[in-house]
């Protein structure tokens, strides 16, 4: 079982506060990732603060994205 994502808000140093469903916030660190196809594009700050909710993830303006289980167990409970 997983929690769909109910908000997103990009932060400093490549890091997401994410608000899932059993209103748990976390925070994601995209910076092992960047390196790694259209993750690359989040380099540019610009690109990476267009990410939003979609569904019961997240995704970006280039169209990447991350598995709402992948965000939850890599991320950190604050």
């Amino acid at each position: 079982m997983y929690f769909a994502v109910k908000n997103v808000v990009p932060q400093e140093n490549y890091t997401l506060l994410l608000t899932f469903e059993n209103n748990e916030r976390r925070q994601f660190d995209v910076k092992p990732y960047l390196n790694i196809g259209l993750f690359n594009e989040l380099k540019n700050v610009d690109m990476f603060n267009t990410v939003k909710v979609s569904f019961d993830t997240i995704e970006w303006k280039n169209e990447a994205d991350l598995d709402p289980e992948i965000l939850y167990q890599n991320s950190i409970k604050i």
